[in-house]
């Protein structure tokens, strides 16, 4: 299997959890990117302390302000991350930033809706449709016509919570606008797939596992996956990534999701 090998990373959410792993996990790469973007809500906050730590230890992580509820900061990070790449561009994004609430269906109300969309739906949307240029740049640089995460990519974060024809864990939670979200997610990714294919850029939608972050202990259960489990995995599936995966929902082991 070819090892995964990308210039340059955008990971949003990346003060902890998830992002924070990926972006753990990228720095011990037998060849790191160049550039790692860190977008992170509140980089001087006391939840990005760990992330700082990092920084000021890799010259190749390059933290970036970044809310991605809100339309004016994604394209201020698409400007800064764009000043640093220049004509290269941008390889691979990945889309981690998500929130959950526990919301039963008789609990859930219009604000946690909306809200929960705005960053797990909307977000994505909004970033790929500002980092597009810097996508389509990476793009043109790399020869072939194939698809792959080390030419540009669109990986966005999802759940298996969101699939619509597996209910999965449904009596440990119904967190109904995550789920929601989630499988609009997934129907955004397949658009993305469709119509960034003629620039070259591959989407895909990832479940990293019930993983043994804040969030996943958010349903009072142990999580059965540790951080770095997930996280191996994802990276290992990044790199087998081809044309044929585009559009596609797969898990942190590559196995197809049932939509």
């Amino acid at each position: 299997m070819a090892e995964l090998s990308v210039r340059s990373v955008l990971v949003t959410g990346a003060n902890r959890g998830l992002g924070l792993g990926l972006v753990q996990h990228f720095l011990r790469m037998p060849k790191p990117p160049q550039w790692i973007f860190a977008g992170c809500r509140d980089p001087k906050g006391q939840r990005a302390q760990e992330l700082q730590n990092l920084a000021s230890k890799h010259p190749n992580i390059i933290i970036i302000p970044l809310e991605v509820a809100d339309p004016s900061s994604i394209k201020a990070a698409a400007t800064k991350v764009g000043e640093h790449l220049g004509a290269s561009g941008l390889n691979l994004l990945i889309n981690n930033a998500g929130i959950l609430k526990g919301n039963s269906l008789d609990t859930e109300t219009l604000e946690d809706m909306r809200e929960i969309y705005t960053t797990n739906t909307i977000g994505p949307l909004l970033m790929g449709q500002a980092f597009l240029p810097l996508l389509k740049k990476a793009a043109q640089g790399c020869p072939g016509s194939g698809l792959s995460c080390s030419k540009a990519a669109i990986i966005n974060m999802s759940s298996y919570a969101g699939s619509i024809e597996d209910m999965y864990v449904w009596e440990y939670g119904q967190v109904v606008s995550y789920r929601c979200s989630k499988a609009a997610l997934n129907m955004l990714s397949k658009c993305q797939s469709l119509a960034y294919k003629e620039h070259g850029i591959l989407c895909v939608v990832l479940h990293p596992g019930w993983v043994q972050t804040d969030m996943g202990r958010s349903l009072s259960l142990l999580p059965p996956l540790t951080l770095d489990d997930s996280v191996q995995g994802i990276l290992k599936v990044l790199s087998s990534l081809s044309e044929k995966d585009t559009g596609t929902f797969l898990d942190w082991e590559g196995k197809v999701m049932p939509w």
